[in-house]
């Protein structure tokens, strides 16, 4: 019951982080042309540009590196714990999902004080929250939390069932 109802939340999490690269790809696709059109063609480019392009960056980093997570893009001692006895195998593949865990809600923790800390504080050029650009940590390590969760959760599961 609970494994099926995060593996549902992660779905539609993933879908929205997806949808949120797909989005800051474009925006940078769109502006960082502009940019170099405007100085080395126009002589000029408006002051906002350049911000919303790197806002976009932090964000499709963020999103991106949660889908990344979910379709095994991340680094992974498998060839380690393939090489090593069944019980010390769980062993330690428990441990990593254990320390990525701890990562991500240290991550969490600390990138919300950074958002809360920045809430006044109000971009130079485009006039925006700098909360706004802080908030793609926490959102990204929350999806990234809740993806390990469900694999630590199958994980767990399927060495109860082999024992």
């Amino acid at each position: 019951m609970i494994m099926s109802s995060l593996a549902a939340l992660n779905k539609v999490l993933l879908k929205i982080a997806s949808g949120l690269t797909v989005a800051a790809m474009a925006v940078m696709a769109v502006i960082i042309p502009y940019e170099v059109v405007g100085r080395y063609v126009l002589g000029a480019m408006p002051s906002w540009s350049s911000e919303a392009a790197i806002y976009a960056l932090v964000w499709a980093t963020m999103a991106g590196s949660a889908v990344g997570l979910q379709k095994g893009y991340q680094v992974s001692l498998s060839v380690m714990t393939e090489k090593l006895p069944p019980g010390l195998s769980s062993f330690v593949t428990g441990l990593m999902y254990l320390m990525m865990m701890t990562f991500c809600g240290v991550m969490i923790y600390f990138g919300l004080l950074q958002t809360i800390a920045n809430l006044n504080q109000f971009s130079p050029a485009m006039g925006i929250p700098m909360a706004f650009p802080y908030l793609a940590i926490p959102v990204g390590f929350l999806i990234m939390l809740s993806i390990t969760l469900e694999r630590c959760g199958n994980f767990l599961q399927a060495a109860r069932r082999k024992a």
